[in-house]
């Protein structure tokens, strides 16, 4: 009997993934392909769309090398946001993508953000108050300024790619609520809300169909499915950003259950059935992946970027990776918790969440001479436990009960780093067999689009498999009880003075 496929694709910031899974959602093959990231000084980070597609194309024959792609039934895909790009009306990009993290909108958030009148505030309330440098809002916003938008398209990575496949140019449920204010029980887009942040007009050059993750986009072109090596008319199903479709991929979209992201950032993100209206929050984001849920994320900037410093900093010639890491496990387990009166602080490239401060800064508090690298370490990967247990706290400060962290990235595989965040917020971490969970969600995604389960839900939690869990030590738990009072106290007293090194003169932000 013959196998069928489904392929779920992860467009990361420096590397694009695919995964072929079964209809079972077993794991058959995997491969990806990296591209260039172009940074400068002003801040200005770009892509070049068309190394997306190679990337893809590349990745695609190594998997229709592997397996029969007659087989292969449907695929989903997950991308960056706001990864966006400028198009001519054939969607044919004019220039470079801006990356997510371009930083050249910063104006045009601080603009969006300072606007006090009450329809600009009304609708900022389902973003957290704010909008973001990262956003769709704040990126089409410079777009206008600096362009003619007279026969043009501004689009998002995802949307680019699935017009490529499909020919129908539509726009994500997941991206357009989580990044373009758009609010389902509100209609979706507002216009007058749009046109008093000076984005009049705006929805003529976006995706002008907004659809739900699962739906179909539509069916691989024959010219794509000759370049591609796919299977003529295979369905296309929308997907979302990355972070989010890894909740898919984690089995992680009930209430109560909090998905945690790892790599260079953290992402944790949660779904609650009510509205939570917190400033310290981003969202409530309404129905972004599963109908009658709301979402709510946290963040923290540095985490996974700071032990990449302290490897460059002491590790700079040494290239065996998993001995240099095998050695600091070692040498951590003989320091007890709180590193020896050492504290760091985490906000090395400022703070997301709670406070959703760019001025904040790193701090290293007790150093002595008796101090070591190791030490250094260790208060490392504690100060990232912290911040991930300020957020939780803020999460429950607002009604909403976390029983449970299910966590996928890259740093799931540092077992020293997930046993202290279990025993810092005193909640078990559970980390799924597949550890991709970008590709993993957007296969579910594409399963569930082919008719084989009813909801997302039922998808995710019938094919994603657990491979261990970490249980905290409640002993440990309770000394670092008293340490985090510390770090939130540091937090409180070293921010203002962050900002103030940082801007000059007086602070203009309250923290607590």
């Amino acid at each position: 009997m013959m196998t069928n496929y489904v392929l779920g694709v992860d467009v990361g910031t420096q590397s694009l993934k695919v995964a072929a899974y079964t209809i079972q959602g077993q794991l058959v093959y995997q491969t990806s392909e990296a591209y260039s990231t172009w940074h400068n000084s002003s801040g200005h980070s770009e892509q070049d769309p068309n190394d997306w597609w190679q990337a893809l194309q590349r990745s695609l024959q190594r998997v229709t090398d592997t397996i029969d792609k007659a087989c292969i039934k449907g695929m989903s895909l997950a991308a960056t946001s706001s990864t966006v790009l400028l198009t001519d009306k054939d969607l044919k990009p004019i220039d470079k993508a801006h990356c997510w993290m371009d930083q050249r909108s910063a104006k045009e958030e601080d603009d969006i953000n300072k606007n006090l009148l009450k329809i600009v505030r009304d609708r900022l309330r389902y973003s957290g108050e704010k909008t973001s440098i990262e956003w769709m809002l704040t990126k089409s916003l410079w777009f206008k300024k600096n362009y003619d938008l007279t026969d043009k398209r501004i689009v998002e990575q995802l949307d680019w790619l699935n017009y490529k496949l499909t020919s129908r140019l539509v726009g994500s449920q997941c991206n357009a609520t989580c990044k373009w204010s758009y609010v389902k029980r509100l209609g979706g887009f507002s216009e007058d809300f749009l046109d008093e942040i000076g984005l009049a007009g705006i929805t003529k050059h976006w995706p002008h169909t907004i659809i739900p993750v699962g739906e179909q986009v539509g069916l691989i072109t024959s010219e794509t499915a000759i370049s591609l090596n796919l299977p003529i008319n295979m369905p296309v199903f929308q997907g979302g950003i990355d972070a989010h479709i890894g909740m898919i991929g984690a089995g992680a979209l009930e209430t109560g259950k909090l998905k945690m992201t790892t790599g260079t950032s953290f992402v944790h993100l949660i779904h609650h059935d009510q509205p939570i209206f917190n400033n310290a929050l981003w969202g409530p984001y309404d129905e972004p992946l599963v109908e009658n849920l709301w979402l709510l994320e946290g963040g923290q900037l540095s985490c996974g970027s700071i032990i990449s410093w302290f490897l460059q900093e002491f590790y700079p010639a040494e290239c065996d990776k998993s001995a240099i890491y095998a050695e600091l496990e070692r040498e951590i387990k003989l320091i007890s918790p709180g590193s020896d009166g050492l504290l760091i602080l985490d906000s090395w490239k400022g703070n997301r969440t709670p406070y959703k401060t760019p001025y904040a800064t790193g701090a290293m508090i007790g150093l002595t001479l008796s101090h070591t690298k190791y030490h250094i370490y260790r208060a490392i990967l504690e100060t990232i436990a912290f911040g991930t247990k300020n957020i939780i706290r803020t999460f429950e400060a607002s009604g909403v009960e976390v029983h449970e962290i299910i966590a996928g990235g890259g740093g799931t595989v540092n077992e020293s780093w997930m046993q202290i965040i279990s025993n810092v917020t005193g909640l078990p971490i559970t980390i799924p067999k597949d550890a991709e969970i970008g590709t993993k969600g957007a296969s579910i995604i594409a399963i569930y689009g082919l008719g084989y389960f009813d909801s997302l839900i039922d998808a995710s939690n019938n094919m994603v498999k657990n491979e261990k869990t970490f249980y905290p030590n409640m002993t440990q738990k309770r000394q670092y009880d008293v340490l985090f009072d510390n770090y939130l106290e540091l937090n409180h007293v070293l921010f203002p003075i962050m900002e103030k090194m940082k801007k000059g003169g007086q602070r203009s932000e309250q923290y607590s």
